[in-house]
């Protein structure tokens, strides 16, 4: 399944990308006697039955419920956590060379993570109003993993039971704002707490054959700026589901971002981004997560 939120008159609903468009999931489910969750949030909590019912409606697919175009907003408008870890290292170690630093083994010997902003959450073709202190605007080319089944200490093997599904993610960086927080010794910060990009779709597991050999690419304004793949991870979404569920509970639909790709950011690029352009994310099998960046 391809899991889309999207906006009505009466608000966000729920719906499934279909050959057609897309499936307004609570419509489809009542024209065929079933019942469905009207929200994202609320469908990944509701389980295992839920989700099947929901792969039989989009099987069924009345043609009465399916819409051309809707504008979709992030998949989760506002997740109940999201978290950023560093699964790719190759990032980390050019970044921190361009800082003068190296990196710590301490991002090889266990999962290095900070807790991001769920609150500015965007989806595909919204505008991201840039902070108005910051001259040095850069993406990030991530995926991430929502989480479907809530439980703590999750063994590494059974860790993929509980990924529901699989997301575009583009943690935005303002660098002019990040940068001294980390000279501090401190997080991302305000460089960080402002905006973040969700999408297209949730894309369950039963969609790929194999999640770690998948293209990932970035485009500014139409031309191609970071490419690699989702198998240059040196943690895998399953490490971090075992590590993260220590001692404390995950949240079903809660969200863990990868980290950027080797060479996925214009800082390791030594390009920046400018008012009015337009960044796009693809990961294969997920779809493009499209933004542009506006002022505030």
């Amino acid at each position: 399944m391809k899991l889309v939120t999207f906006h009505s008159a009466e608000g966000h609903r729920l719906g499934a990308i279909v050959p057609s468009g897309v499936l307004d999931l609570a419509d489809a489910a009542g024209r065929l006697g079933r019942s469905l969750p009207n929200a994202m949030q609320a469908l990944i909590e509701a389980g295992e039955h839920a989700w099947d019912t929901a792969r039989a409606v989009i099987e069924a697919c009345p043609g009465e419920s399916v819409m051309d175009a809707p504008r979709l907003a992030a998949p989760l408008p506002r997740p109940v956590r999201l978290r950023d870890a560093s699964l790719f290292l190759e990032h980390m170690e050019v970044a921190l060379r361009k800082l003068g630093k190296t990196m710590s083994p301490q991002f090889k010997q266990q999962i290095i993570y900070y807790n991001a902003d769920n609150v500015h959450v965007f989806g595909t073709d919204a505008d991201v109003p840039w902070p108005t202190r910051s001259q040095w605007i850069d993406y990030e080319l991530e995926w991430a993993c929502v989480i479907g089944r809530a439980a703590k200490d999750i063994a590494r093997e059974t860790a993929a039971e509980h990924i529901f599904g699989l997301t575009i993610f583009n943690d935005w960086s303002a660098r002019d704002l990040q940068f001294p927080f980390m000279e501090a010794g401190l997080g991302p910060g305000a460089g960080k707490d402002f905006a973040n990009s969700v999408g297209p779709c949730i894309a369950t597991l039963d969609e790929f054959e194999d999640p770690y050999a998948l293209r990932m690419t970035a485009r500014v304004n139409g031309e191609t700026w970071s490419s690699g793949t989702t198998g240059s991870m040196y943690h895998t979404f399953e490490d971090a589901v075992a590590q993260l569920s220590v001692d404390r509970s995950l949240a079903a639909g809660e969200i863990i971002g990868s980290g950027t790709v080797l060479g996925g950011c214009g800082f390791e690029l030594d390009r920046r981004l400018s008012i009015g352009d337009v960044v796009e994310l693809e990961v294969e099998g997920i779809g493009v997560l499209r933004n542009r960046v506006v002022a505030r």
